[in-house]
């Protein structure tokens, strides 16, 4: 009996010890294993989430980029058509910016749809005129600020239609990229942008473009009329945008849609008077308002203001590059217009230069840090290919061990 309870007790003792330490240890365990799938759920929930968001954008921003360039090109070729029976492109010009002023309703139509907020127009309005100040806006800065933009609008647009009636829709469109490298020069001077050596050669590919487009029939002519008047619309337009970004470059679409409405009734109040203008003075003179092209004058209108509403928006909803991606895409969408319905013959020199200005732009779309994203990913090809190359060689080496030693090596089935 000493001998039994001698052995009994200390095996009491040890397997009190032993039962109470992993009960507790499989309690804790037990709670942290009913947190870690949750968490593990939530976060690829999260992941899940940012995947198909980033999807959706994508898609919407591929199907704004097709938008973008199918307006551009409809705008460039219904203009060419307009021209076979109207040739008054001020006129033209004028009658296209006072669509602008459908700006904001149809921002304010939309913006009702999907919010649901309880706001008058006057009332959105007036949210939206903080723009031009604290105290909103007034006459005096309505004409401080709308007449500069106003009149850049009008001679970007006035001067692109003039280079229609010299020149190809292919070229013009063509030329009027070039507006890209024209923003960054003037961003690099005006606004201190960051140097890039790339887009310094981006411009630099611009203007040998431009320089071998007026040289493809010589440095006379309606081509090279032609040529430098797509080119000032480049410039006037490139002009425009900086000093948007100078001025209003936090706004947001409420407000971009309030100004570019309020330019509307610039143009329709203050710029009325220049086709009057042209007309008595014969510069461009029509007969009746009846015998007017208004279905292809609409039609042109409309296509202007949907592409314009469509640059807005869509940088608002995905990415800006794509919507500078889709005014690229025009060009070659013109082109095809071109060859299949006009039957139009394109010269060497205008396929380089084309080539050569679109080429450009797109080096234009790198960003700020191409450069060293460039060198993150080609340091990770290499160590990628040093590990590989690393386990080649301990594979090779573990075999000519195996063969020193006089075994072989059957692979598995």
């Amino acid at each position: 009996m000493k001998k039994h309870s001698a052995r009994v007790a200390p095996l009491s003792s040890y397997s009190t010890q032993v039962l109470t330490g992993p009960i507790s240890e499989g309690e804790d365990g037990s709670e942290s294993h009913a947190e870690t799938p949750g968490s593990e759920t939530s976060g690829e929930s999260q992941s899940n989430q940012t995947c198909t968001n980033t999807l959706l954008k994508v898609l919407g921003g591929l199907l704004v980029v097709l938008c973008v360039s199918s307006s551009w090109v409809g705008t460039t070729q219904v203009v060419k058509l307009t021209f076979q029976s109207f040739s008054c492109p001020f006129f033209i010009s004028w009658f296209s910016s006072n669509w602008n002023i459908l700006f904001f309703p149809i921002y304010y139509s939309g913006h009702m749809v999907i919010t649901r907020e309880k706001q008058t127009p006057i009332q959105k309005f007036r949210e939206c005129s903080k723009l031009f100040g604290e105290d909103g806006m007034t006459l005096k800065l309505f004409v401080k600020r709308t007449a500069p933009f106003s009149i850049l609008w009008t001679l970007t647009s006035y001067l692109y239609l003039l280079a229609l009636k010299k020149l190809t829709a292919t070229d013009v469109s063509a030329l009027y990229c070039c507006h890209k490298a024209f923003v960054f020069l003037l961003s690099w001077i005006v606004l201190k942008d960051r140097f890039m050596g790339v887009r310094i050669v981006a411009a630099i590919m611009a203007i040998t473009g431009i320089v071998m487009m007026a040289y493809a029939d010589g440095f006379h002519g309606d081509s090279f009329v032609g040529v430098a008047l797509a080119v000032g619309s480049a410039s006037t337009s490139a002009l425009y945008k900086v000093l948007f970004k100078m001025f209003l470059g936090s706004a947001n679409l409420g407000e971009v849609a309030h100004f570019l409405s309020t330019m509307g009734f610039f143009n329709l109040i203050f710029i009325s008077c220049v086709p009057l203008i042209l007309y008595f003075t014969k510069v461009e003179h029509w007969g009746s308002l009846s015998s007017l092209p208004w279905g292809y004058m609409c039609g042109l209108a409309g296509l202007w203001l949907v592409f314009n509403i469509l640059v807005h928006v869509g940088v608002v909803l995905t990415y800006p590059i794509l919507i500078s991606i889709g005014t690229l895409l025009s060009v070659p969408g013109n082109a095809a217009v071109d060859l299949l319905i006009h039957e139009a013959i394109f010269s060497v020199v205008r396929l380089a230069a084309t080539c050569i200005i679109c080429l450009g732009f797109l080096l234009l779309l790198l960003p700020e840090e191409w450069d060293s994203v460039t060198m993150r990913f080609l340091a990770t090809i290499a160590d990628k290919k040093s590990e590989e190359h690393g386990e080649e060689l301990t594979e090779s080496s573990v075999h000519t061990r195996s063969r020193a030693n006089g075994t072989v090596s059957i692979p598995l089935a």
